[in-house]
């Protein structure tokens, strides 16, 4: 049997040390050079790499720009809902940029984040539109390999998938709970690809899950 290639992206890997370079720093760095109170961000939080929620929001007046937000890449924008406040950012598309993104909203007060996405229907369960709550999603991107070791799925956490499944069933939109496939090429999407993918029950292919949920995981 011949042995498994000693890749780049496995090396060098030890899960438990501190990283040098953290977003707390680069948020205290950017507050500095660009003169920006410390305030937190809302507790919860939403990542909407496809732009549309934001855009929706700006359309009906409905939202405004958080102007103590640091990142050096993108606009935090406020709304509320139901009395709630929640900060949503737009167009973070791929794992590397909504971990990025996920990375500082934390370290600027979020509890609790959602990302919002479209998605590729790999198994045909019913006819779109719908929701699918990522239950697991199929590793096949890089940036969680960065904050856990090697294994086939980044897994939900089980505590907020039940409260979510539980949510959804009161007036939600229409969603089922599935599986996901993550990848950072998604035009390499290959008919092989895709029918393994099939093969595993996969639901749909997407950009972010699995980067997320193993960055959450190794968060805590």
């Amino acid at each position: 049997m011949s042995q498994a290639p000693d890749l780049p992206l496995s090396r060098h890997k030890n899960y438990g040390a501190p990283s040098v370079f953290t977003p707390e720093g680069l948020l205290r760095e950017a507050r500095r050079q660009k003169k920006l109170p410390q305030h937190a961000v809302p507790a919860v939080c939403l990542l909407d790499p496809d732009g549309d929620i934001v855009r929706q929001l700006k359309a009906h007046g409905q939202s405004r720009r958080c102007t103590s937000w640091a990142c050096y890449h993108t606009e935090l924008s406020l709304f509320e809902r139901n009395g709630i406040e929640i900060g949503v950012v737009g167009c973070a598309v791929g794992s590397s940029f909504a971990v990025l993104v996920a990375e500082e909203m934390f370290a600027a007060g979020c509890e609790l984040l959602i990302s919002v996405t479209s998605s590729g229907q790999i198994t045909e369960t019913q006819q779109p539109p719908y929701f699918i709550l990522i239950e697991r999603a199929f590793r096949d991107e890089g940036t969680s390999y960065h904050y856990s070791p090697p294994s086939e799925y980044a897994n939900a956490c089980p505590r907020l998938l039940a409260a979510a499944t539980e949510a959804l069933k009161h007036d939600g939109p229409r969603t089922i709970v599935g599986a996901s496939w993550t990848t950072d090429a998604p035009f390499r999407e290959t008919s092989e690809a895709i029918q393994a993918a099939a093969a595993k029950g996969i639901l749909a292919v997407e950009m972010e899950a699995a980067a997320l949920y193993a960055f959450a995981a190794s968060r805590g």
